[in-house]
This record gives C-alpha cells, sequence and structure tokens, in this order.
C-alpha cells in the first residue's frame, strides 16, 4: 500500500526582521554572562564554569550571526534594486 502525498508547490519562504531578532539573541547570552560572572568562585567549584564560558560564546557567535545578516540584508536590498531598474528600463 503506497502513502498517499498531495502535489503542491512549496509555499514562499518567510522573510521577517532577522537583524533585530539576531540582536536580541545576542543581547541575551552576553546578559546571561554577565549575570553569571561574579559567581565565578561558585561555578569553578562545582565544576560549571562551562555555563560562563558557553554564555561568552554565544554572545561571539551572536556577533558574527550579525555581522552576516547585516550583509545578507544589504545584499537583498541591493539586488532588489537592481531588479526594480532593470524593470524600469523596459
Amino acid at each position: 500500500m503506497a502513502k498517499w502525498t498531495p502535489r503542491h508547490e512549496a509555499p514562499e519562504p518567510l522573510e521577517g526582521p532577522v537583524a533585530p531578532v539576531v540582536t536580541g539573541g545576542t543581547i541575551l547570552w552576553l546578559l546571561m554572562f554577565l549575570v553569571q560572572l561574579p559567581f565565578y568562585g561558585w561555578f569553578a567549584d562545582h565544576g560549571h564554569t562551562w555555563w560562563l564560558w558557553t554564555c561568552l560564546a554565544g554572545a561571539g557567535l551572536g556577533c558574527v550571526g550579525i555581522w552576516y545578516v547585516r550583509k545578507r540584508d544589504a545584499a537583498i536590498k541591493r539586488d532588489t534594486a537592481i531588479k526594480r531598474a532593470a524593470d524600469a528600463e523596459r
């Protein structure tokens, strides 16, 4: 017995405010690092210092993510402007 699957086109990808979301996540990672930093001694005594470094790594990778999505947004806007200019010439 074969499984029936409907055949239809895939929906358009959703585009949302990517840069603010990545920025907000980066800020949260940095805040979590800063909140935990005064308790470094406790984390070291209990073998949980990786919690701090995970938050710092999240903030660092978030900074790379912010750079990436801003470049991506600029490239999308630039491509849209080029396409509109080409359509206007026709």
